[in-house]
């Protein structure tokens, strides 16, 4: 082959990886905390080149104590959200902010109620019975509601929880609130034993949670785009929960050096434990799924509960089904686990 020709190829191979850089289409995700495994789905996706396979070029801006990513998705300045249940959705459609929930990562919210062992409490509705709840000011206008609403807790009973276990731990008779993916494991380091773990999604809090938000409007315009995230998110989910999520990980710890290998391996181990991910309908539909009945159904429980009136929040611009459900991934979790 002559020199000229040799350079033509080579030009020519140059141009199309310029090309394909320059196809690569520019996404700002932000979470709604630092990095943790609840997020590692999505640094998974970045990690492992799934984005980039899609088409996209992803950016994780992480949240955290004194950062509030929500604002910036309806004002434009990232494309997608991860947020927490349905109950922040209700109260965007309600004060008529434009964003739509396009996917929802945990089939059950990982909010709990954690007791001592051997204190009598057999079951949720047990913990009635329990002198003293630490709840954060956040969790009694919220899920304390509902427990009162459905099962009779008393607010008498309430006492602050201020993100510090040493009271629950101090008080064998208490209960306290907390994420079951994440504060058992603190628990058992700071106090020397293992909590009972009373899940709320196990017990009627039907929401789902770590949802991805949107503007509506992208949903609008730009459909494939946001099936694209949706999609490469649920296969980096897949993944990080079955298979090798060493770079995921990595990637976890350098945007949050408080994150250690333990941390991730308890969350992630609690993850499966309890079905938080992949659970219900999400084992045959794929990681992600959303039924219109069932946001629903915790809506007509917060009605009751009092959090909202009926009627008052337009629940077709809550959720959109149209990019779930479809089953990206269940091939992926059969040839990693064999079931």
């Amino acid at each position: 082959m002559k020199p000229f020709a040799i350079k033509t190829i080579a030009a020519l191979a140059l141009l199309a990886g310029t090309s394909a850089a320059f196809s690569q289409e520019k996404v700002v995700f932000a979470t709604n905390w630092k990095a943790q495994a609840g997020h590692g789905g999505f640094y998974q996706a970045l990690a492992d080149g799934t984005y980039k396979k899609y088409g996209l070029d992803v950016e994780i801006q992480q949240g955290g104590p004194q950062v509030n990513n929500r604002p910036l998705l309806p004002a434009g300045k990232i494309d997608f959200l991860m947020a927490g249940n349905l109950l922040q959705s209700f109260d965007n459609v309600k004060n008529g902010v434009p964003t739509i929930v396009v996917a929802a990562i945990f089939q059950k919210d990982p909010q709990a109620m954690f007791a001592h062992p051997g204190q009598g409490y057999t079951s949720f509705k047990d913990l009635t019975r329990a002198p003293t709840a630490f709840i954060g000011k956040d969790g009694q206008f919220s899920f304390w509601q509902w427990m009162k609403a459905e099962y009779g807790f008393r607010d008498e009973a309430v006492k602050p929880y201020m993100f510090n276990i040493g009271p629950f731990a101090a008080d064998k008779k208490s209960i306290q609130q907390g994420y079951s993916i994440e504060e058992p494991l603190s628990i058992k380091a700071q106090a020397g034993f293992d909590p009972m773990v009373f899940l709320l999604a196990d017990n009627g809090f039907s929401t789902y949670a770590t949802t991805i938000e949107t503007r509506a409007e992208l949903v609008k315009t730009k459909p494939e785009t946001v099936k694209k995230f949706v999609e490469a998110s649920i296969l980096g989910w897949t993944n990080y929960l079955y298979g090798d999520n060493k770079a995921a990980n990595e990637m976890i710890k350098k945007a949050n050096p408080e994150m250690t290998d333990a941390n991730l391996a308890g969350s992630l181990g609690l993850m499966k434990k309890l079905g938080v991910v992949d659970s219900g309908d999400s084992l045959t539909e794929g990681i992600g799924t959303m039924h219109a009945a069932r946001v629903k159904d915790f809506y007509d429980k917060m009605v009751k509960a009092g959090l909202y009136k009926a009627g008052e929040v337009d629940l077709s611009k809550v959720a959109t089904t149209q990019f779930v459900g479809k089953g990206v991934g269940v091939d992926v979790r059969k040839k990693l686990t064999g079931k």
